[in-house]
Formats: structure tokens, C-alpha cells, sequence
């Protein structure tokens, strides 16, 4: 059912950018992605925390590392009776060790209320994650979208999202965010989609 709803709203949204003519053709050149609802936000989080800084090959391998040190993906109590010094044999830095037993202490003393991460609006979604180390707005916005499949969201902090832009509007330089968030009033609702086809734009042409 929820599959359905996503598939109908992101068909809503792609009706409402094919009418402005910078997007018409990108609907036409990409079609319409595929967002799946993720139900482990801790995993969620997780692997964003894992990917930070690093190729996407990179984080694939440091991610399955981290799953078979316990055979499968843990709960935060596992993640956090798990040694430091284990836990970076999968190849995570210290830093990034710290933030992902942080993440687990926050989900497990209930400073991160997942029940009700899905009810919140996105700037309380941002509020109530950015309490964890190492989780800043941009991981948050990835949140929105690739986990909660929130459509409104516009990352104006994400560099390929501002690169893309700056190609679907024939900027000479890349445009400030005030700017950005100005040429989005039109398609604010639609924003996670108008963000896809930014990432397309910027990383295939």
C-alpha cells in the first residue's frame, strides 16, 4: 500500500515539473526514480554515518564489514556492548566509531524517538537528529528522502544538487542558496523530485 501511495505522489509531482520548461525534458531523458520506504531508521542512519567521506564502493565494503562482525545487522544494544576496537576492524575511523555508538545510545536511552520520526515535519525531523554526533542537516536530508520519502525536500547544501542546478538554469557560477531557494518557490512541494533530476543532471551529463 505505501509503495503505492510514494509511486502516486511521485507520479503527482512529475505532472506538476513537466509543465515548467526546465524540467520537461529531464522528465523525458530519466523518467521517474525508484524511493523505498526504509523501516530500520537506526540502520538507516547507520549506513549514512558509514558513507560520509567516502566512495560509494568504499562505504559498500565498510558496511558489509560492520554487518558481519554480527552476522547481521545489530540493534543499538549490540551496537554498543560491541568493542571500539572491534568495530573499526571493519574499517570505520574513530571518529565515525564514535558517532555510530553516539547514534546507538541516542536510540537506545530514547533521546531518538523513532516511533514518531515519521509524524514529525521535516525541519523537526532535522532538529531532533542533528542531537547525534556526526549527523549534520545534509544527513538529515538524505533521511527525508531516501528513508521517509518526504517530497518537499530541497538540499541546497548537497554540492551535486547546486552543480545540477547551476546546469538546469545556465548559471555562469554556481548560484547562493537564497537564489536556489527563490527559483524553487514554483516547485517546493516537488522538491525531493526536482533534487532527483538535479543528481542526474550533474552526474550524467
Amino acid at each position: 500500500m505505501e509503495k503505492c501511495v510514494v509511486k502516486n505522489s511521485l507520479a503527482n509531482s512529475v505532472r506538476v515539473l513537466r509543465k515548467d520548461p526546465h524540467f520537461a525534458p529531464l522528465v523525458r531523458k530519466y523518467g521517474l526514480p525508484k524511493f523505498t520506504r526504509g523501516r530500520n531508521y537506526f540502520q538507516s542512519l547507520c549506513r549514512s554515518i558509514i558513507s560520509q567521506q567516502v566512495s560509494g564502493a568504499a562505504a559498500d565494503t565498510i558496511y558489509k564489514r560492520f554487518v558481519s562482525i554480527f552476522g547481521k545487522f545489530p540493534n543499538p544494544e549490540k551496537v554498543l556492548s560491541m568493542s571500539v576496537k572491534k568495530l573499526r576492524s571493519a574499517g570505520l575511523s574513530k571518529q565515525k566509531v564514535s558517532y555510530i555508538r553516539d547514534l546507538a545510545q541516542k536510540f537506545s536511552d530514547g533521546t531518538i524517538v523513532q516511533k514518531s520520526l515519521h509524524k514529525m515535519s521535516n525541519d523537526k525531523v532535522v532538529e531532533h537528529l542533528i542531537q547525534v554526533k556526526g549527523i549534520g542537516e545534509w544527513t538529515a536530508h538524505m533521511f527525508l528522502i531516501f528513508t521517509l520519502n518526504r517530497l518537499d525536500v530541497f538540499p541546497v547544501g548537497d554540492l551535486g544538487v547546486r552543480k545540477g542546478f547551476q546546469k538546469v538554469y545556465g548559471f555562469k557560477k554556481m548560484p547562493n542558496l537564497r537564489t536556489m531557494e527563490r527559483y524553487a518557490k514554483p516547485w517546493s512541494e516537488h522538491a525531493t523530485l526536482a533534487s532527483w533530476y538535479f543528481w542526474q543532471v550533474n552526474g550524467k551529463e
